[in-house]
């Protein structure tokens, strides 16, 4: 207002302040007229910015530089170290992924088969293929290092916190169903059996296609990976004349954990509620396993499947590498 030519008073009763608070204001000036003004940075001077932005240039790991090493390293607080990495430098720390090494001949195979899904389930039929998946639960406590905490007033004894691990934990091996409208039954594979061409058909004839004709109408399409027990010519036989259509061997996109609603979901959901705590048999296993497979309803799965064609187009923009 005052470099537009209003006086002191019309600036005072415009604002409804004291003229003396107008006139000391516009003596002191702007901010920019103020030099000297607020305390110098001596953590994170452009010398120590530029020293920091080489040396994570050189190693950019939170192993190699995390903030405490980064703050000994320039002689500052880890706290500065921080605010010269966020606010100077703009990096935000990511956490490291574990991912399967794909080849480029496996990358293009991913993104072909993942476009030719999207043509043959246009429209929402997505919704009728039925997946399904084998998974190997532990007796053991499932841990993830990153997100399970222990809430204490101070550190708690190391047994209070520690998650057991064993050589060789006892196991079961189960095996599912899933589709946007249901579920097939948990099956439990005996132990000792080993899953060849012959015991895949027996589980597919005693626990799935019952359940399939009951719950399934007729316009549905059953998917599995490529194990070797699946592809046999006599199971592929038995799928054709059963299933109105199945997913073949050369149609499922290979290296493909992250499209089977199954995989990027399904067990994980089932692990978490019934390895919460370790269990002192496999039978304590077992049960848990059958309540946390009852649990999961109908909404969540139409929401999981229907995460799928989501996951084939991020798949054929990755160009069929990995995506987040």
């Amino acid at each position: 207002m005052h470099s537009f030519g209003d006086s002191e008073r019309t600036i005072a009763e415009a604002l409804r302040i004291p003229k003396t608070t107008v006139h000391r204001t516009i003596q002191r000036g702007t901010v920019e007229d103020c030099t000297g003004r607020g305390r110098k940075k001596t953590a994170r001077t452009p010398e120590n910015v530029e020293q920091a932005r080489e040396m994570i240039q050189e190693d950019p790991t939170t192993s190699a530089n995390s903030t405490r090493k980064l703050g000994k390293k320039l002689v500052v607080s880890h706290m500065s170290a921080w605010r010269t990495l966020r606010k100077d430098l703009k990096l935000f720390p990511y956490k490291m992924q574990k991912r399967q090494i794909l080849k480029p001949e496996v990358k293009q195979k991913r993104s072909e088969r993942a476009q030719a899904f999207l043509d043959r389930f246009p429209n929402g039929r997505h919704r009728d293929i039925v997946f399904s998946d084998e998974k190997l639960f532990s007796i053991e406590q499932a841990f993830n290092a990153q997100n399970d905490r222990r809430y204490a007033e101070s550190a708690p004894n190391p047994e209070e916190r520690a998650v057991v691990r064993t050589q060789k934990p006892k196991s079961v091996m189960v095996w599912a169903a899933v589709c946007a409208t249901g579920k097939s039954p948990l099956v439990f594979i005996p132990q000792g059996v080993k899953i060849d061409q012959q015991a895949y058909r027996e589980m597919l004839n005693k626990h799935f296609l019952p359940w399939a004709r009951e719950h399934l109408g007729e316009d549905w399409a059953f998917q599995q990976d490529s194990a070797p027990a699946h592809f046999a010519r006599d199971t592929q036989a038995m799928l054709a004349e059963e299933c109105p259509d199945f997913i073949t061997k050369d149609q499922w996109p290979p290296s493909s954990p992250d499209l089977n609603p199954l995989d990027y979901s399904v067990w994980s959901i089932l692990e978490s509620k019934a390895c919460a705590k370790p269990h002192n048999s496999i039978d304590s296993l077992k049960e848990a396993l059958l309540k946390a497979w009852d649990e999961i309803t109908v909404e969540m799965l139409e929401k999981i499947v229907d995460d799928f064609p989501k996951r084939l187009e991020k798949c054929i923009q990755a160009q069929g590498g990995h995506f987040e």
